[in-house]
């Protein structure tokens, strides 16, 4: 659906590069949740325009990537509405070992004067003066994140999992209903660091069930355990009729992303938890 910020308020030949992303990012600001905006938008720089070639540049060849697979369409046809014209979309890297030096409207073109930043990167390898004794972190963990296979794995989308879920929670529940709370749980978010939390979810026992890798019937024994409902604070079925009767016609989960205690470090501890929310400060 079209909104203000996508509508052309200025004729096509005097939007700069520079104007158009500020459109884009205000746009994206109101689409995205804040967390991923600020991760991924906020970074981003344009760099120029030519030929009907739109250039944003990154910080890294991670967040290149990242953008260039999930952004990369919804940015193009928004430049492509306030240019009116077709626009193609191109993600390059830049850091601090290349930096573009900045250009008013009547200078030439930004891109023709521009070095070969793809490999911006590598560039971090050389010792440069005053450079930080975390650089060579940097650049390992950038190599071990910008790649083909990272953008697969997508290592930015994982869970808080703790080694309490496995060593005292799995041999009390079981492994299929481990893997269940966690399939709920990959439906979910949960930033520990910020609180920011997403963790209702309206769902069908078939999707629950195959992201679990097991059948429906289990799905279903699973959520009636009364220590497996301890990891769902809310847990309600819908229900719909049908000529051959009522059928279930979804579910409602509202998940823990922490965990409880169990009810023998209950007993212990004298902490008696019934829907209790423990956050990331009280661990």
């Amino acid at each position: 659906m079209s909104t203000m910020a996508e509508v052309m308020i200025k004729p096509q030949e005097t939007i700069s590069p520079w104007e158009a992303w500020e459109m884009v990012t205000t746009q994206l600001r109101h689409e995205m949740s804040r967390a991923l905006f600020d991760t991924w938008v906020m970074p981003l720089k344009p760099v120029g325009m030519e030929q009907e070639k739109f250039t944003v540049s990154a910080i890294n060849p991670y967040a290149r990537d990242w953008v260039e697979s999930r952004l990369k369409g919804r940015i193009q046809r928004m430049l492509e509405g306030y240019y009116q014209h077709p626009v193609q979309m191109r993600f390059i890297v830049m850091n601090d070992h290349y930096q573009a030096e900045p250009r008013t409207e009547s200078q030439a073109p930004l891109l023709t004067a521009m070095p070969q930043v793809e490999d911006a990167y590598e560039a971090e390898e050389k010792p440069v003066k005053g450079e930080p004794a975390s650089s060579k972190r940097k650049v390992m963990l950038q190599r071990a994140y910008g790649s083909e296979r990272a953008r697969i794995i997508q290592p930015e989308r994982g869970m808080f999992v703790t080694n309490y879920f496995f060593q005292n929670w799995l041999p009390l529940i079981g492994h299929s209903a481990a893997t269940v709370i966690l399939a709920a749980r990959s439906m979910c978010y949960w930033n520990p660091m910020t609180g920011e939390l997403r963790n209702e979810i309206e769902t069908e026992m078939s999707e629950l069930a195959e992201r679990a890798a097991v059948s429906v019937r289990t799905v279903k024994s699973v959520l009636n355990d009364e220590l497996v409902r301890k990891y769902f604070l809310r847990y309600s079925i819908r229900r719909m009729m049908t000529p051959n009767g009522v059928r279930t016609a979804g579910i409602t989960l509202q998940v823990r992303m922490d965990d409880p205690l169990t009810p023998e470090d209950q007993e212990v501890s004298g902490i008696l938890e019934d829907e209790l929310w423990v956050t990331i400060e009280e661990y």
